[in-house]
């Protein structure tokens, strides 16, 4: 049934080609065994600079983009780098899976033999030795570990006080806004159909879920992985298939290595991004996720709370046991 469902998200994604428009395409400049960074985005200017040079420190090569039909000069911004390649597209993001199939078709077509890296804007991965260590040491192990997928923890960071108090920047590390994480509150169960972890809590579930907690957001993600045109992401980069590859950590009561996405979603920015996304409807579940925002923004909500921790640096994270390293060392 899985190979079936494999098959049939493939040949979607293959249709769904049709929906993208290339602004520019530079995938001939792509090298064999350079690192490659997949993203789906909209309005997202601001944050673009501190995004683009973040990805280029750690040791990404080629951005590879769809703008879905930005009106705030990200698409003109990501056409005049010389190392991102840009598709836009008017269609329906909830229609594409919320970005799924359009990124499927672009992993299929230009990823396969490449470790690939699929974040969104507000995302920051955080993985063991980052601070001394390029990501293509990461990988050079994990290929010599034959590894072929890597999973990241979503870790939402908030200021302390209300959302709006400071200003974002543009350039501007968002983590000098919002330092705080929860350093515990979290739920791990194993989904018995495709085999990865479903982790939820931290600060949105408390604030923004407390009612329904079931409902909210998954941070279990698998973001990185050497990717062959057979694969597919099934659920944004929560699961995939082949099922082995959400076996990303160890049944046997070891520690695989793992690494953490430092989410920057609440800034001053986030009250008008959950307006907008309320306005389109085009996000899961009739956008419920942004209805509770909306509905929690009203109050000014300040996130801090006693399991509330600065962040230090990922060896911080493992202590705490939200990442690994595992044998590497």
């Amino acid at each position: 049934m899985l190979r079936l469902a494999r098959k049939r998200w493939r040949i979607r994604a293959f249709r769904k080609r049709r929906e993208l428009t290339r602004v520019v395409n530079r995938t001939k400049s792509i090298k064999s065994e350079q690192i490659l960074l997949f993203s789906t985005l909209r309005n997202e200017r601001v944050r673009l600079p501190f995004f683009l040079n973040y990805y280029r420190s750690l040791g990404v090569d080629h951005f590879l983009i769809v703008d879905n039909d930005s009106d705030d000069g990200s698409r003109e911004y990501l056409a005049s780098q010389p190392d991102v390649s840009l598709w836009t597209s008017k269609h329906s993001y909830k229609r594409s899976r919320f970005g799924v199939d359009w990124l499927n078709w672009l992993q299929s077509r230009y990823a396969h033999g490449h470790w690939a890296l699929v974040v969104d804007p507000d995302e920051f991965f955080v993985y063991p030795f980052c601070d001394t260590r390029p990501l293509r040491a990461l990988t050079d192990w994990l290929d010599a570990s034959s590894i072929k997928s890597f999973s990241a923890m979503l870790l939402d960071m908030y200021p302390k006080g209300p959302f709006d108090i400071t200003p974002y920047r543009e350039g501007q590390d968002p983590f000098e806004i919002a330092p705080y994480f929860d350093s515990g509150n979290y739920v791990i169960q194993r989904n018995r159909r495709f085999g990865n972890l479903w982790i939820q809590g931290g600060p949105r579930m408390r604030m923004f879920f407390q009612d329904v907690p079931e409902r909210a957001p998954a941070l279990n993600k698998i973001p990185l992985v050497k990717w062959d045109r057979d694969y597919t992401y099934v659920s944004s980069t929560h699961m995939l298939l082949p099922r082995g590859l959400n076996l990303t950590y160890d049944e046997w009561g070891g520690e695989k290595a793992s690494g953490c996405l430092l989410h920057a979603k609440f800034l001053d920015t986030f009250a008008h991004k959950a307006a907008e996304e309320m306005e389109r409807k085009q996000h899961y579940a009739n956008s419920h996720e942004y209805r509770a925002y909306r509905a929690g923004i009203s109050t000014q909500p300040d996130l801090w709370c006693k399991w509330s921790e600065k962040y230090i640096n990922w060896r911080q994270l493992e202590i705490l046991g939200l990442m690994s390293k595992g044998n590497w060392a």
